[in-house]
Formats: C-alpha cells, structure tokens, sequence
C-alpha cells in the first residue's frame, strides 16, 4: 500500500478537524509493533459535527461506503464499523473502517483525553488510540490480532524496562502476552504482581516462575475474550445480515 495515500487519507481528516483516534495496523505500526498494514482504522465520535467533518474529508477524498451499514451515527454507536475506500487502479485503493463504539474499550470521551500524539512526516501531528486502549481493542475473535496484542505490550516493556513507572508496570503486569517476559516483570516487581493476583490469576504462576502454567493460563484468557467477542458480535451480524438482504431486494 503507497505511503503517500496514508498520508492523504490521515493529513485530509486532519484538515477537516474530525475528533478522531488512529487504531488499528496503522496505529501498530507508529508503536513499533508492525511493519505494514493495508488499512486505515480510525475511532470516532459520532456526533453530528464530527460525522458532518468526516463525511466532508471522506468527499474530498473521494471515498465511498463499500459495504452495510451507512455511515450514520445509529450503526456507529451500537458497535458497528463503517466501511468506505478510495483511491484508483493507478494510485491504488485504501480501505478506511470507522467505529464509535467497541467492546471492551472505553467511550470515545475517555479515550480522548489520554491518546497519544504523534508528529507523522507529511501528514503533522496525529492522535492514536493510547496504548492501553489499543490492546484492548485487539482482543477480538481474529486469529491476527492476538500476535499483535503480544508483540504491542512485548515492545512497550522492552522499550522501556529500565524506565518504569507505576503505570508502565500496571500496564505490563496486566498485558504481557510473552511468558518469559511476564515472568520475568514478575520477578522485578513481585509486590506490584501479588496486589494484581486476584484480578490476573495467572501472575501467582509467574511469581513462581513455572512459565508452562502461565502460558496455560495466557491460552485461558485469551479463550474467554475471543468467546466475549463472538457473543458481542453475534447479534450486530444478524442486523448486517438483515441490512444486506435489505439492499439486494
């Protein structure tokens, strides 16, 4: 996917003052996470102004809704994602996804105020879902995303080990995905991790240093979020559904 319509897409909703958090690929990428990703995510608030804001970028642009639903503020805040692209065979085509609400992520109101904001080369500054609230984001059903949720909180912690704080060790303790590495955060921290046993039940693991228990009890939890995502997601397909045999009669 060419940069240059990264930059289009992100510096046009930018000029348009839409209050929006970059999530997704993208936003993995400007973690340090990932190398690459083909779409845009962004998480909005559906309000009247915003969504006026967006639709005026996504014309200037001269994106489109590809798929159900519309791009409407009653899909968005029951949990929906718009789908809309641009672009051309010569330039390319982007995918850009807009959600308002989703599971397990706090609304947009708290989520503003603690995202992150980062000056993007050609595009200025842009606001990203805080890291916190992306890996959250991730814990979806998708068998891609739980890599990535992994690999978000493996670079955080190895980035900034030897810089902890009270929050970063809050962080790491309650989203490590790598059991040696939640082990050894254990290790360095055993007070912080015993105050945290009855809220992630397998730190008693890593404070014993038996990693094949935390990587049982890791395999645990991430069964329950995806069978979370999947009850989540379970009635808001139906209404896809329904809206897609809707459009075809």
């Amino acid at each position: 996917m060419s940069l240059s319509l990264i930059r289009r897409a992100l510096s046009t909703i930018r000029r348009h003052q839409v209050r929006s958090l970059l999530m997704g690929g993208q936003a993995c990428v400007l973690y340090g996470a990932a190398e690459f990703s083909r779409d845009i995510d962004l998480a909005i608030v559906a309000d009247p102004d915003n969504l006026i804001n967006l639709r005026a970028a996504f014309d200037e642009l001269g994106a489109s809704v590809i798929a159900v639903p519309p791009l409407d503020a009653t899909y968005l805040n029951r949990g929906h994602a718009a789908h809309v692209a641009f672009g051309d065979r010569a330039a390319g085509r982007m995918r850009i996804d807009v959600m308002s609400r989703m599971r397990g992520v706090e609304p947009f109101k708290e989520l503003w105020p603690r995202r992150t904001t980062l000056l993007l080369d050609g595009v200025g500054d842009v606001d990203l879902l805080a890291l916190p609230d992306l890996v959250a984001a991730k814990k979806t059903q998708r068998d891609k995303d739980w890599p990535m949720v992994r690999r978000l909180v493996e670079a955080n912690y190895l980035m900034f080990r030897i810089e902890a704080t009270p929050q970063r060790i809050d962080f790491w303790l309650r989203e490590l995905r790598t059991p040696s590495l939640l082990v050894e955060a254990s290790g360095r921290f055993p007070t912080e991790a015993s105050a945290l046993v009855t809220q992630r039940a397998l730190l008693s693991a890593a404070l014993a240093r038996n990693e094949a228990a935390v990587a049982v009890g890791l395999a645990a939890e991430e069964a329950a979020e995806r069978a979370a995502d999947q009850a989540y997601w379970a009635p808001l397909k139906r209404e896809l559904e329904t809206l897609r045999q809707e459009r075809r009669a």
